[in-house]
């Protein structure tokens, strides 16, 4: 098992999650964080974290597409250990649906 992001942390990126992670598992894109499902221990330290409860088990069923985002972007992106300022309207995107196909950018962030 592992934690994975969904696309509720897209526009949000609240970052409350990279502080409390143990093992430094998320990275960082342009808009959204993910985890490395290599790296994550499954201590679920983050989950209850996340404001936009954007994290979730892999074994809640329907998460293929978010692990195998995770997995990919985890390798592409560079690593976030702190966190930073979440953007300015991240609260005006709160609950939104349809976010992946709205905003989802598969450019990097800045990382640490």
């Amino acid at each position: 098992m592992t934690y994975v992001v969904t696309d509720a942390c897209i526009r949000c990126k609240y970052m409350d999650c990279v502080e409390v992670c143990p093992v430094d598992c998320f990275y960082e894109g342009e808009n959204m964080l993910v985890i490395n499902p290599n790296e994550c221990i499954d201590c679920g330290v983050c989950e209850p974290e996340c404001p936009a409860e954007a994290i979730l088990p892999d074994t809640e069923s329907g998460l293929e597409k978010w692990l195998e985002l995770n997995s990919t972007y985890s390798a592409e992106w560079p690593n976030i250990t702190r966190k930073k300022d979440s953007p300015a309207d991240a609260d005006e995107h709160k609950g939104e649906e349809g976010k992946f196909d709205k905003y989802f950018s598969a450019d990097p962030g800045a990382g640490d």
